[in-house]
């Protein structure tokens, strides 16, 4: 019925015009169908989000505002392709171009505003798990990776469908397509070679997703370098550095290359400061130091059992001593380190003094029985302050 109505109101309107060439009043007609079309798609997706009901669901706004392009364009060509059957003027021809023509950028403005509405309900599902798990759960990093590869891999599956099903509203390209399909020559081969590198990245994407050797937001070394996984795309793997550089990786790299992924099965890591002192340095005082410094670094989880200070090493010149400390996420390890490391030697030097690492020269006298000579380059003193919170035996020499 309505139909029938749309059609009457174009004839009538023909031939109002029809002093006119008719070609010429067709094409009038058109561009008038396609005007009137577009504002009524405009006012349709204006109006839609104010409806009583629907004012207070955002996801219906954000879609209207999203999709109110395609809509208006999808109108649009509706009612050109309904227009066309009246239209006079037009070679048998010209009509089939143009019905071609509409038919097939109507099916690419429906398919790729059905990829924009799919990628925006992808996208509000994706910010809901993050405000309710946060950012370093992971399981909610393990599903936002699989929802973002599986949600680009979807895409460009279907953008590629969307694609064809439009090239074959014309016949030359189907012909091509089919013979393309059907032929197991040369050409199938050479283009079977060509996309290996494409198709081998796709099923590395689906590997990605399922296996997760990597996450979003997982902390990779990669060249020396730390990185963070930004985005999991169908074909690559985009990593961000600390000083805002970015690596563009092939996704199957990371299936046929090692690699060292820091935040694999936690977000925590352990943290390591080391330190050089001298033989005089009082273990235990260094000890009660650094747990009370411990607990004043950003980033320490509080967690004992992964906290510790010993002596690691020694040589000829000093002791090293090896502090670890665990972080709450891999981003405040390093800040975590140089703020202990910091504190550390602020008190050291403050209370401890003679526990910094120093040269020894000793001149030793050819003669058997003589003491070397000067006698205070055996051990240089230390002015140690006459107050302070450590009480452990004098071990230096006072100067003379």
């Amino acid at each position: 019925m309505a139909e029938h109505w749309y059609r009457s109101t174009l004839t009538e309107l023909s031939t109002t015009i029809a002093w006119l060439p008719p070609s010429v009043a067709s094409t009038i007609i058109l561009i008038v169908v396609a005007f009137i079309a577009l504002v009524s798609g405009g006012a349709i997706t204006g109006i839609l989000p104010l409806l009583p009901g629907l004012r207070r669901i955002p996801l219906i706004r954000d879609v209207a505002f999203s999709l109110k392009n395609h809509v208006r364009v999808l109108m649009m060509l509706l009612a050109l392709i309904a227009a066309l059957p009246v239209m006079q003027g037009y070679s048998d021809a010209t009509l089939y171009t143009l019905s071609r023509s509409f038919a097939c950028l109507f099916i690419l403005t429906l398919g790729f505003g059905l990829i924009r509405a799919f990628r925006l309900g992808v996208n509000k599902y994706r910010d809901r798990i993050t405000r309710l798990k946060g950012t370093e759960d992971i399981s909610a990093r393990s599903h936002q990776t699989q929802i973002r590869v599986l949600h680009r891999l979807g895409e460009f599956t279907f953008g590629v469908i969307v694609v064809a099903t439009a090239l074959m509203m014309f016949p030359a390209v189907r012909q091509y397509g089919v013979s393309l399909f059907a032929s197991a020559g040369a050409a199938s081969l050479v283009i079977g070679l060509s996309a290996r590198t494409v198709f081998s990245n796709l099923i590395a994407g689906i590997q990605i997703a399922f296996t997760q050797p990597i996450r979003i937001e997982d902390m990779l070394i990669l060249n020396g370098d730390w990185a963070w996984v930004e985005e999991i795309n169908a074909t690559y793997v985009v990593l961000r550095t600390w000083d805002r550089r970015r690596y563009i990786v092939p996704i199957s790299w990371f299936l046929e290359n090692p690699f060292q992924n820091w935040t694999h099965s936690a977000p925590s890591l352990v943290g390591t400061v080391m330190l050089a002192l001298d033989y005089h340095a009082d273990i235990s005082a260094v000890r009660r130091i650094f747990d009370e410094e411990i607990e004043k670094c950003p980033g320490w989880d509080g967690d004992r059992g992964n906290t510790a200070c010993q002596v690691t090493d020694i040589n000829t010149h000093s002791i090293n001593i090896r502090m670890i400390a665990a972080t709450v996420n891999a981003g405040m390890m390093w800040n975590m380190c140089c703020a202990l490391r910091e504190r550390m030697l602020t008190r050291l030097r403050a209370e401890m003094p003679e526990c910094l690492p120093r040269g020894r020269t000793a001149l030793v006298s050819a003669e058997p029985g003589e003491a070397p000579w000067p006698d205070r380059l055996i051990s240089p003193p230390v002015n140690r302050p006459e107050t302070g919170p450590w009480t452990g035996p004098d071990i230096t020499r006072k100067s003379a």
